[in-house]
């Protein structure tokens, strides 16, 4: 094999996690211009105001990210004249939010400070950004090889934050750990793959053992032991499982059906308005196991959805017994389940669909 070098994520967790910023971030310099949504922003605003006065740190200025994780927004940042003052950039709020100010970085040449304002995804310490057309609609991955240089995960923001994307971020993240099993299975794996794939074991267990109380913490706002555990699963478990899993730039162990059925679905307009990607692939998960005859994380898997509220029928998901060709037909066709040990035909959907519905008829 040629030379290689893998980057992990640093970060820090907890309810005082700012104090940690003048000694985590001085070494690169003193002037941060912080990016994201507006949100995200006013969520630490006043907080990261605070950290900073009385120390070498000098916040420039809270610029908006532009509302979509584009190549043009970046561009348009790239213009504005606190970025080429900034030494280092915060990037703030959600996915979109930091994928786009991760991507800056890349542009700018300059360091990039994460604080994530919500559980939905791992973006925060990964080395992709995932891009988008202007119109919403997908466009590519942007790899670079560094994860943003720390991460602050401040539980106590988080946990004031809309509990809806938590309860996304958690059907998301284990569909990690299935994926990447099926798509490695019976494979001699690198030992960066290997690792991914056995990392993964932690965006599962952790979320079936401690989700449902972390879902009902955040909903009162309380930043309890079991909501910290979640945080972690869905924000740095995942992230180093990604890193892992796609060191060579190719999705082949880092998607699966999960995320083929999540795309199949988005081809239906009201999706992307009433459902969260999250949502959507814990949804695909179950149709994963169905076909690769997993009983007993099926078992597992439904309990859990059920008990949560993640959908465990098409009707939640809003669409009926007519869409579900249409459904099976997109599914096929996507690249997500290229690499897979064994073919995904269309019967083998239709069986899948007609058990869960015969499963839910029997609740």
């Amino acid at each position: 094999m040629e030379d290689y070098s893998i980057y992990l994520p640093n970060y820090s967790i907890g309810k005082d996690v700012f104090a940690k910023l003048p000694e985590i971030c001085l070494p690169y310099g003193k002037k941060i211009l912080a990016i994201g949504g507006h949100h995200g922003m006013a969520a630490v605003k006043d907080l990261l105001w605070q950290t900073v006065e009385g120390t070498e740190l000098e916040i420039l200025d809270f610029v908006w990210y532009g509302g979509e994780s584009t190549y043009e927004n970046v561009e348009k940042l790239q213009e504005h004249p606190l970025v080429e003052e900034a030494d280092m950039f915060f990037a703030i709020g959600g996915g979109k939010a930091l994928d786009t100010v991760k991507c800056l970085s890349i542009k700018m040449k300059k360091p990039v400070f994460t604080i994530p304002t919500i559980a939905s995804n791992c973006a925060a310490c990964t080395c992709v950004s995932i891009m988008y057309r202007e119109d919403g609609s997908f466009l590519e991955p942007f790899f670079f090889q560094k994860p943003p240089v720390h991460t602050f995960i401040h539980t106590g923001v988080i946990a004031k934050s809309p509990a809806r994307y938590m309860w996304a971020g958690i059907g998301d993240t284990y569909a990690k750990y299935f994926e990447s099993m099926v798509s490695s299975r019976g494979e001699d794996l690198p030992h960066y793959v290997a690792m991914g794939v056995n990392v993964s074991r932690m965006c599962y267990e952790p979320l079936l053992k401690y989700g449902e109380k972390a879902l009902k913490d955040q909903e009162q706002g309380i930043a309890s032991y079991e909501f910290e555990q979640a945080v972690l699963a869905i924000v740095v478990t995942t992230g180093i499982a990604s890193i892992l899993l796609t060191k060579d730039h190719i999705i082949d162990y880092n998607t699966g059906l999960a995320h083929a059925i999540y795309y199949a679905l988005t081809s239906f307009p009201h999706m992307e308005e009433g459902h969260l990607h999250g949502e959507l692939v814990g949804f695909g998960v179950l149709l994963l196991l169905l076909c690769d005859r997993d009983e007993e994380n099926f078992r597992r898997v439904y309990e859990f959805n059920h008990r949560i509220g993640l959908p465990t029928a098409i009707e939640q998901v809003e669409i009926t017994e007519e869409d579900l060709p249409a459904v099976i037909k997109q599914t096929i066709c996507m690249k997500d389940i290229d690499h897979n040990p064994y073919p995904i035909t269309e019967e083998m959907l239709e069986k899948a669909f007609e058990t869960l519905k015969k499963l839910n008829e029997r609740k």
